[in-house]
């Protein structure tokens, strides 16, 4: 573990680097104090830091909407929920403490350690439950945590820790082992990220590269921008269900929910009437063309305008003078290029879905589109498909460079479900593909050092011959 550098020259009124020292010198007492827990103790921690915040997520997802302005109540009410008690439902039954994997047949023990300390960098977009996500996983590790908050929502994460607190203190453990950064600025950010020992940055890039260039170990995500392929063998009827529940779902904060369909051209006009009587409207090219302005003000930044992230359709519609008819709840453009002209190919979140057709029955089509898209903006982070043609889904995972492919499910269901094995998280990784050191879901696995015991297995072990080795080639090139 790091030791905490307190700095010199400035007082702490003024300095970042002091008042951040003081947070992580705590941060670093409180985790000592539960260094030696149990895993029952661990696992009670964690239980009651959890409860603290499901009984009282209205209250934070209500703070969340009214400080941010972001999402909706009833969304925030069940993604809070969900995503703690999906989270410790994961992690139930998961050792975290001394031995956790034994491979006899390899000779191998593998014993658990905590990492120390961990900063969490919070997107404005999550406030709510980002930060009880992360610190859950992180007492499961037996570390203390840092929540560096976005300055525009920087209250409704002190909710959250404020909430996490008063669990701890519940069980006896030291409140201390969850922190925040109050009055966040970058400064304080950047210093908070050299003093820790671990960082997991969601959100924009600009965040995670910050986090990569710290000089601390550091898990990222990537940009969002998730496709789905709608085949001519797909249950239409669940598809445009899945979708524009997903889509819809918290005004598409998450950068799981979908920005763009492939659709079958054999399939299209009837998946697009579905997604009509769904709540659906259709943009007439004028009305895409005043939308686009509103929504790229700056369009050679290629980053949707504030005023439409994570807002209702209704209020986009007045922005861009759409006339919304009673009962629509997202807005759906019909597009067939890709890249910078083309900004409705890119990660949008907010309630507008992009539609594309690919040849009928040619699934080389809609995966060259999805890799066109993601190459765009994406790569390496999430797809799906809703078939019943499993040679479709192997090709689709085979020749795209995503993370994660759904199949016949909403694309939120990427961050960990009822309905699949995915892990629970709210910080999705995208791999090298996306800048990122992992392709994984982050989760508790990631925020703990492992010890590997190794034994002998054979203690008269003689190395493999080139016969036996190479006998194969030898057959088929000669030496």
């Amino acid at each position: 573990m790091k030791t905490a550098n307190p700095g010199a020259a400035l007082t702490a009124a003024t300095d970042p680097t002091s008042e951040v020292a003081s947070i992580v010198a705590r941060a670093r007492d409180a985790q000592r104090q539960i260094d030696n827990y149990t895993q029952e103790q661990v696992d009670q921690l964690v239980l009651a830091v959890g409860w603290s915040i499901v009984k009282n997520r209205e209250a934070l997802a209500r703070l969340a909407v009214d400080e941010g302005g972001f999402g909706n109540y009833e969304s925030k009410v069940l993604k809070i929920r969900n995503r703690v008690t999906g989270t410790i439902a994961d992690m139930a039954g998961q050792r975290t403490v001394g031995v956790v994997e034994e491979l006899p047949e390899k000779g191998i023990v593998k014993i658990a350690k905590p990492v120390g300390v961990i900063a969490a960098l919070i997107p404005t977009t999550g406030p709510d439950a980002t930060p009880p996500v992360n610190a859950l996983s992180a007492l499961k590790a037996r570390n203390a945590i840092v929540i560096a908050p976005h300055p525009r929502t920087a209250r409704t994460s002190a909710l959250a820790v404020e909430l996490m607190r008063k669990g701890c203190e519940q069980v006896g453990a030291p409140a201390d082992l969850i922190q925040i950064v109050e009055r966040p600025s970058i400064a304080k950010t950047g210093e908070l990220m050299k003093q820790v020992d671990l960082v997991v940055a969601t959100g924009g890039q600009a965040m995670v590269k910050a986090a990569y260039s710290s000089g601390t170990p550091a898990y990222g995500v990537g940009v969002g921008n998730s496709v789905h392929v709608v085949d001519d063998s797909a249950d239409l009827d669940d598809a445009a269900g899945t979708i524009a529940r997903g889509k819809v779902f918290d005004f598409a904060t998450s950068c799981l929910a979908h920005n763009s369909i492939v659709a079958d051209v054999s399939i299209y006009s009837s998946l697009v009437e579905k997604l009509v009587a769904r709540g659906g409207h259709v943009l007439a090219p004028a009305e895409k063309e005043r939308l686009s302005r509103v929504m790229w003000p700056q369009p050679d930044q290629h980053i949707p305008s504030l005023d439409v992230i994570a807002k209702s359709a209704k209020h986009i519609a007045g922005l861009a003078e759409i006339e919304l008819p009673d009962g629509k709840s997202f807005l759906i453009v019909e597009e067939d290029g890709v890249g910078p002209s083309h900004p409705f190919s890119g990660e949008k979140l907010s309630v507008v879905l992009t539609l594309y057709r690919y040849g009928a029955g040619s699934i080389d089509d809609a995966i060259d589109l999805v890799n066109a898209i993601t190459d765009y903006q994406g790569l390496g982070h999430t797809c799906g498909i809703h078939t019943a043609n499993d040679a479709h889904v192997e090709a689709l995972a085979m020749r795209t460079r995503t993370a994660r492919v759904m199949v016949n499910q909403d694309l939120n269901e990427g961050a960990g479900s009822p309905r699949n094995g995915m892990p629970y998280t709210l910080s999705l990784s995208c791999g090298t593909w996306g800048g990122n050191i992992t392709t994984e879901n982050v989760n508790v696995r990631h925020f703990m050092n492992l010890t590997w015991v190794s034994r002998l297995v054979d203690p008269k072990g003689v190395p493999p011959t080139d016969e036996s080795l190479f006998a194969g080639h030898w057959a088929k090139h000669g030496k």
